[in-house]
C-alpha cells in the first residue's frame, strides 16, 4: 500500500463570525467520525493537525514574509496521512470528508518515500 496526504483547504476570505465553543465541538464530530471509520479500515497512518491561518513564508536570499501565501483566497485548515492502494482510491476515502459539507475540498497527494 501506498501513503497519501490529504491537504483541507477552505475559502479563506469568509466573513461568517467565529463559531461558538457549542458550534465548534459539533463541527468536531463529523471529523471523528470519519477519521475513526478510516482507522477502523486501518486506512489512517497519521491523524494529522489543525493549521493555524498565520505563518511565515521563507525565501531565497534570507527574505521572510508574514502569511502563508500573499492573495490566496484558499486556505489550508489541517492534513491528515492515509493509506490506500491506489491515488483512486485514496480520492474515494476522501469523498467522506467533511470539509466538502463546508464549501472546502481535499487535495490528494501520494506521498513519495525517500528512499
Amino acid at each position: 500500500m501506498k501513503e497519501f496526504l490529504l491537504v483541507f483547504r477552505r475559502d479563506a476570505t469568509s466573513n461568517e463570525p467565529a463559531p461558538s465553543p457549542e458550534q465548534l465541538q459539533a463541527m468536531m464530530k463529523p471529523w471523528q467520525d470519519w477519521m475513526g471509520s478510516l482507522a477502523a479500515q486501518n486506512k489512517l497512518v497519521n491523524s494529522g493537525n489543525r493549521l493555524a491561518s498565520d505563518g511565515k513564508v521563507v525565501k531565497p536570499n534570507n527574505v521572510i514574509t508574514n502569511g502563508p501565501f500573499v492573495e490566496i483566497k484558499e486556505a489550508i485548515g489541517g492534513y491528515i496521512i492515509i493509506r490506500a492502494d491506489s491515488l483512486d482510491e485514496a480520492a474515494e476515502l476522501s469523498k467522506g470528508c467533511p470539509i466538502l459539507s463546508m464549501g472546502g475540498n481535499v487535495e490528494v497527494r501520494t506521498v513519495v518515500p525517500m528512499d
